[in-house]
């Protein structure tokens, strides 16, 4: 049980660093930020692999970036679609 809370704060505070990176905001708050940190964990671990300080099962530094390319490529899809409408 507790290793599911801190998954999920981990992947909270992994989102909201991520946000912060990118000019562009997630959407949904913490809801959003949470979903920002566990697709930043998978993309950085696909992307970069697994290295830096583990915590909770997230590799830390390729979950933060993969979250700030996450938040960025949401961002450029929703300013695609505004343009679109």
């Amino acid at each position: 049980m507790w290793g599911f809370v801190i998954s999920v704060l981990m992947a909270i505070l992994i989102g909201i660093i991520g946000d912060s990176l990118v000019r562009s905001r997630m959407p949904g708050g913490v809801f959003g930020s949470m979903i920002a940190g566990f697709a930043g964990a998978w993309l950085g671990a696909l992307l970069l692999g697994s290295w830096g300080p583990v915590i909770a099962g997230f590799a830390v530094i390729p979950a933060i970036i993969g979250a700030a390319l996450f938040v960025f490529l949401l961002g450029l899809l929703g300013q695609a679609l505004r343009k679109a409408a």
